[in-house]
């Protein structure tokens, strides 16, 4: 019976080393050499672009609306969840109806997209279309011809992962980096 606790404790141990130790070392050596960018959360000075931003005013492409807690002081923390109300929810209904007016108010027409969140609470991507449907909005308010945006839309449209997975879509924070580039 010794043995047999032995052979464990010795089997337990080397599992410990390669799968405890090894292979995180691994992995984190491998993803810092070949995806050091992704791996470091794909941050850019003004955020990351992994994680939906809150872009305040008709001057700026809106995102889908986010249900993050953010506490407040350096390195706040951004909480996701699934805590989403169902489809019959009447605190979703004025959700919806809240985001829509402030999206018309700003000269946005309201997408189905632009007013609900997304399954994680911060998607950074909105579809082309819904950026599309931003771009008068944004020209007007920052004075700039809406061909001149369209195309900047244009530019920042990414396409379906390996070319066939998923739907075209815009990252926000990249979208209003380069809009802010232009003047």
């Amino acid at each position: 019976m010794l043995l047999h606790l032995y052979r464990s404790a010795v089997v337990s141990l080397i599992f410990v080393v390669l799968l405890g130790l090894a292979y995180p070392l691994a992995a984190t050596a491998l993803s810092q050499a070949a995806f050091q960018h992704q791996a470091n959360g794909s941050l850019t000075t003004d955020g990351s672009t992994l994680i939906g931003q809150t872009w305040k005013g008709p001057k700026w492409f809106q995102g889908r609306p986010d249900g993050t807690v953010r506490t407040t002081g350096p390195g706040g923390i951004i909480v996701s969840g699934t805590n989403q109300p169902g489809p019959r929810s009447r605190s979703l209904e004025e959700a919806v109806l809240k985001q829509a007016a402030i999206l018309k108010r700003e000269g946005i027409v309201p997408t189905n997209d632009l007013v609900t969140t997304s399954g994680s609470l911060v998607d950074p991507d909105i579809s082309p279309a819904d950026a599309y449907a931003q771009v008068n909005a944004v020209a007007a308010a920052r004075h700039l011809p809406p061909g001149q945006v369209r195309h900047l839309v244009m530019t920042q449209v990414h396409g379906p992962e390996l070319g066939f997975l998923g739907a075209p879509t815009v990252d926000v924070l990249e979208l209003n980096l380069a809009l802010a580039k232009m003047r």
